[in-house]
């Protein structure tokens, strides 16, 4: 392809240089955390390669060394290439076998990027599995404890107000009441049951296609070496990587990068609920709910002198849908294995690393909201002192329709329902105290040891 100037300073060679000039299309370049997982791979496969001997423990120690200090962060500024790249990646993967290449011979061992730092490998094998390590070790070091702590955060206050009690809403209209603390433990449940599906879907996103060189076959990699590199990789990390059972298939597609971004997806929707939930009844102070007030950060507006606004919530609602937006690209780009190859893995790495990092950084700022927020306990017991949904708990007693005569009374009135219901019924004020409790009205059932009628 002829003569091409590389910068003097540059760690870099010809073939990372050229994308440099081609691909000048976002000035993202790739992850850090996907530059860190590719140099893992580079060292675990040295490492892998000396012990099948392959390679000279010298030249593998060049190579690991200078792997590690990339995997350390030392060297980002040489990974320039785009994200809008060639599709199998192969550009990320030069350079990082230049880089390596650069800085093994500067330490006094010549190395070939080719033959010696990619040794048992293709970009074809290298970039998938690339990407499955960043999203696993993004995953299991960041976002897993981000998510334990915001779910013992909520879980924490749901206990601290098991018995306080607000009226109920569905259709954003009122309904029969429940404790705050059962619908912060809804929450704590919700982010229970993403951690458990995160967990089942990262075992597969573990087995790594490793081996598999250029379309699966493993052409020119050691038999044993998707085994060996796999155990170096896990000493490496301690994240337990395996060699996928069909090397094709983590090649050919990434259907389990596809599920993670689904997985991921799902906890984007439980934060959306969260973090909509707490605006709604942070609303106010005056006008709206006002049933909870979150911690004031900052001032709200440049106008409106005093004005204080929902902020982290904001902010991790806009997480959320970042989030979602991510997966339909990354459903796009898993669709797009053509043949024995997907071209997206750039595009796949970006977006997957984005989504696990995002909430990994957001969910600390929530908890810490809702760890801080105070309950208006008085506005609390406004709304449910009025709320004609009450009458539900009459039912089994008085019948549907002089239920809804009552409700409709109460709300055209403005009265308590209890009121109302000792004027339109034969219960006695004991009965109706007892049928309309609130806090007895959050456990459910029938109420037992009342009768009459009317």
């Amino acid at each position: 392809m002829g003569e091409l100037a590389v910068p003097a300073d540059a760690l870099w060679g010809a073939q990372t240089q050229r994308a440099i000039e081609n691909f000048k299309i976002s000035g993202q370049p790739m992850p850090r955390t996907f530059i860190r997982a590719l140099a893992l791979i580079k060292a675990a496969a040295a490492r892998a390669n000396a012990e099948l001997g392959l390679l000279s423990t010298r030249k593998a120690v060049a190579i690991e060394t200078a792997a590690q200090a990339i995997a350390a962060g030392e060297h980002d500024s040489a990974f320039p290439v785009d994200v809008f790249q060639t599709g199998s990646g192969t550009s990320s993967n030069m350079n990082a076998n230049e880089v390596i290449a650069t800085l093994a011979a500067r330490a006094g061992t010549p190395v070939h990027a080719n033959d010696d730092v990619n040794l048992g490998q293709s970009s074809n094998d290298a970039i998938p599995s690339a990407l499955q390590v960043a999203a696993a070790l993004a995953a299991r070091e960041r976002l897993l404890p981000a998510l334990d702590g915001l779910r013992v955060a909520i879980a924490t206050r749901a206990a601290e107000l098991e018995t306080t009690v607000k009226t109920g809403r569905t259709h954003l209209m009122d309904a029969m009441p429940l404790t705050l603390g059962q619908e912060f433990a809804t929450w704590a449940s919700q982010l229970k049951a993403a951690r458990e599906r995160l967990n089942e879907t990262l075992v597969r996103v573990q087995a790594l296609p490793l081996g598999g060189t250029a379309i699966g076959t493993g052409i020119n990699a050691h038999p044993q070496f998707a085994q060996f590199v796999c155990k170096a990789l896990a000493e490496l990390t301690h994240v337990p990587f395996l060699p996928a059972d069909n090397l094709f298939v983590g090649i050919a597609a990434k259907d389990e990068c596809v599920e993670l971004s689904g997985q991921l997806k799902a906890l984007a929707c439980a934060l959306m609920k969260i973090a909509n939930d707490l605006r709604w009844m942070n609303s106010g102070p005056l006008a709206g709910l006002g049933e909870v007030e979150l911690p004031a950060l900052q001032p709200g507006s440049s106008i409106m002198p005093g004005k204080v606004n929902p902020v982290i919530p904001e902010a991790v609602a806009m997480v959320a849908a970042q989030m979602i937006g991510n997966d339909v690209a990354i459903t796009v780009a898993g669709q797009s294995g053509n043949f024995q190859l997907n071209v997206m893995l750039p595009l796949i790495a970006r977006n997957l690393i984005e989504s696990i990092e995002l909430p990994s950084n957001a969910l600390p700022a929530l908890a810490t909201c809702i760890a801080g927020l105070r309950v208006r306990t008085d506005r609390l017991q406004q709304a449910l002192a009025k709320n004609p949904i009450l009458v539900t708990a009459l039912n089994p007693v008085i019948g549907y329709e002089l239920g809804a005569k009552i409700a409709k009374a109460a709300y055209a009135s403005g009265r308590p329902i209890i009121d109302v219901a000792r004027e339109m019924t034969t219960l006695s004020q004991a009965e109706l105290q007892a049928l309309l409790d609130p806090l007895a009205l959050t456990r459910g059932g029938i109420r037992a040891g009342v009768g009459g009628g009317g």
